[in-house]
């Protein structure tokens, strides 16, 4: 059946369009469909810890959404966070719905049954709220498949106020231009704080239409409403800027951020079957200040604000005894740098000795590790460590601004490979600019001298995972203005790096390139492509980040139909997006959108990548890129990133801004 005749079905014509989406479904109904399907799990609700309010009791009922799998979204930390925030007030209900895999999708819509949220089992269409997450690109066709499979209208346009206010939010909205025409509003950096101010608004213009209830949204900061902007285009068709069509419309939108960290979610929801990440978390820190130049997340969650070592162990021992996980997991991008890191760590494995309680960190920085530190996770399963070099070579780390050196690496996997760990995966890039074919070769040299290392101290059973991704040029980053190496180069290099690491003791992987190219698109598109992903979805495009659904023919047929509308020929449009170097001034379509971290900064440590020059961490020496003086009013004289463990403060003579004296 097609989704559209889902749609069609569900909004018969009366007086309100989702009347007949209203109910609750009963468990009766929906157990019919369970037999049907793998890992029915997915889709019946009950979890240990799920907040379950009664529905009448409440005066606005939101539903978070995660436009994938209940594996991966029982595993996104942010809308646990979210989830806890919200069923905090006692006037709001917050519940939770995920796209069901293919098998139930087509029982649902066999079944003419809509999209339900797990607590109560009350239709999406239902809310007064859904909240997408929009973490990454591969998710934009899910997205539309979530609507159309919740009854709804996958255009803004064609909803009013008596449908759900759709709501995006997450890392792929710092470039929402390619999924405007979907979403009410998209909130533009951290939502802890913003997402009860909107509630609290919106709450107060039930009655009114759906444009004077955005119109009321609009004095809120880090909210974007895409309907109250234009898209401006040259004679030549290329992007020229976005232009706001009411005097009160901000310009630019201002990233949303909090001043400190939320509380941790302690009755975490205990999920009914395994996914992604089975364990507690604990957000230990948010934001990074070593300034990876191909790094996304390290730019948009500036400044690091870091949870106390004291708050973190209280909240170990409160999620273990709510959840009965034995494993927890300290969220951030680069755990080592913590502060207090090495103290918790020692600390822990003193007060959980014999309690059977472990910890995990992710992908921990080279330069960052130690000795102490790695004694501080022994209580933890041996599984593995992971470690993200992203290259091999000197120059090439240059380049990227990763400064670490491989005799460091060497050094600290003999340590680890001593401890007993016989793992150890290697996250790497290719496609980065300026790279070469040595820079290839040396990857695979690099996983032989670790594994030789290994088998000294481990013996043979000692395994190098080298994971490769295809490096993409992300918004709002130094390498904004660089192009996507194209599919010959790439499978040429991967090639060359598997013939390189053949054998026992290494194991490959690698994103396929279809996938990358469709990511690149989207990570930089603007509007125009919004009528492309809509007509792939209608082709059959979803699950775009899983290999066994994933659809190319959808994507390709897509483009073809559509581009030479704009831009004369599917490789026209692919040059425009894709595959060209942009010059330095010109227009992205995220311009309107600051993160805090001004374009000048990222323009400069763009110059200072082609001059292979590291630009170092800012803990110490603030390198003036914005972020202290974009918020210094909004957050007072305290506004600072937390000092290196080993620094003291800068003096004025050591910092190129004066940001580290707000």
């Amino acid at each position: 059946m097609e989704s559209m005749t889902h749609n069609q079905l569900l909004n018969t014509n009366t007086p309100d369009p989702a009347s007949n989406l209203r109910r609750p479904i009963s468990w009766e109904t929906i157990e019919t469909l369970l037999h049907r399907v793998q890992k029915p799990g997915r889709y019946v609700g009950g979890e240990f810890n799920a907040v379950h309010k009664p529905w009448d009791a409440v005066t606005t009922r939101i539903c978070l959404a995660f436009p994938d799998l209940y594996d991966l979204g029982m595993s996104n930390f942010a809308l646990q966070i979210l989830y806890d925030i919200l069923n905090r007030r006692e006037d709001i209900l917050a519940e939770r719905t995920y796209l069901p895999a293919p098998d139930m999708i087509a029982a649902m819509r066999q079944g003419n049954m809509p999209l339900y949220a797990l607590e109560s089992y009350h239709p999406v269409a239902a809310f007064d709220i859904l909240a997408i997450s929009t973490a990454y690109e591969q998710l934009f066709t899910n997205t539309l498949e979530l609507l159309d499979l919740a009854g709804l209208p996958i255009r803004a346009a064609d909803r009013d106020a008596r449908h759900p206010l759709i709501v995006g939010g997450g890392h792929g909205a710092f470039n929402p231009e390619p999924m405007c025409d979907f979403f009410d509003i998209f909130i533009i950096g951290e939502a802890e704080e913003v997402i009860l101010e909107l509630v609290e608004r919106f709450s107060q213009t039930r009655t009114l239409s759906r444009e004077a209830q955005l119109q009321a949204l609009l004095g809120i900061e880090g909210l974007y409403i895409p309907r109250f902007y234009r898209a401006d285009y040259t004679v030549a068709n290329a992007f020229a800027g976005i232009t706001p069509l009411l005097p009160e419309v901000p310009v630019p939108v201002r990233r949303r951020i909090v001043g400190t960290l939320p509380p941790t979610p302690i009755h975490q929801i205990v999920p009914n079957i395994e996914t992604t990440h089975d364990r507690g978390i604990i957000e230990i820190q948010r934001g990074c200040t070593h300034g990876c130049r191909f790094c996304q997340a390290g730019i948009i969650t500036r400044p690091v604000r870091e949870r106390p070592a004291e708050e973190i162990i209280q909240d170990v021992f409160a999620i273990a005894a709510a959840t009965g996980y034995s494993e927890i997991g300290f969220l951030s991008l680069s755990s080592a740098d913590h502060t207090e890191i090495e103290t918790l760590l020692q600390t822990l494995q003193q007060q959980c000795s014999g309690l059977h309680l472990g910890f995990s960190l992710p992908s921990l920085r080279i330069d960052a590790f130690s000795v102490a530190l790695a004694e501080g996770l022994t209580g933890s399963r041996k599984s593995g460590f992971t470690f993200a070099p992203e290259a091999a070579t000197e120059a090439l780390r240059r380049c990227i601004n990763k400064e670490i050196h491989t005799e460091d690496l060497l050094t600290i996997a003999e340590e680890v490979f001593k401890r007993g760990w016989r793992t150890l995966k290697l996250y790497f890039m290719i496609g980065l600019p300026g790279e070469t074919d040595e820079d290839i070769l040396a990857i695979a040299d690099l996983a032989h001298e670790l594994r030789r290392i290994g088998v000294r101290f481990g013996g043979r059973k000692t395994e190098i995972h080298v994971s490769i991704s295809t490096f993409v040029p992300k918004p709002q980053t130094a390498f904004q203005w660089e192009a996507l190496a194209d599919a010959d180069t790439i499978a040429r290099r991967q090639a060359l790096l598997f013939q390189n690491l053949r054998g026992r003791g290494f194991k490959v992987s690698w994103n396929k390139y279809p996938g990358t190219s469709i990511e690149a698109l989207l990570t930089r598109g603007d509007r125009r492509l919004n009528a492309i992903i809509e007509r792939a979805w209608q082709l059959g495009a979803r699950f775009d980040a899983w290999d066994e659904w994933w659809n190319l023919d959808a994507w390709e047929q897509a483009l073809t139909e559509l581009a030479p509308e704009s831009f004369g020929s599917v490789e026209a449009l692919r040059e425009y997006f894709m595959y060209r170097e942009r010059s330095e001034n010109e227009v992205f379509p995220w311009d309107h959108l600051l993160s805090g971290v001004e374009r000048r900064f990222l323009l400069q440590d763009a110059q200072r990548s082609r001059a292979g020059e590291f630009l170092s961490d800012c803990r110490g020496i603030c390198h003036a890129c914005g972020i202290l003086h974009h918020y210094a009013n909004h957050r007072g004289a305290e506004w600072r990133c937390p000092l290196p463990k080993s620094s003291k403060p800068a003096t004025n003579q050591q910092t190129t801004g004066n940001e580290n004296q707000l």
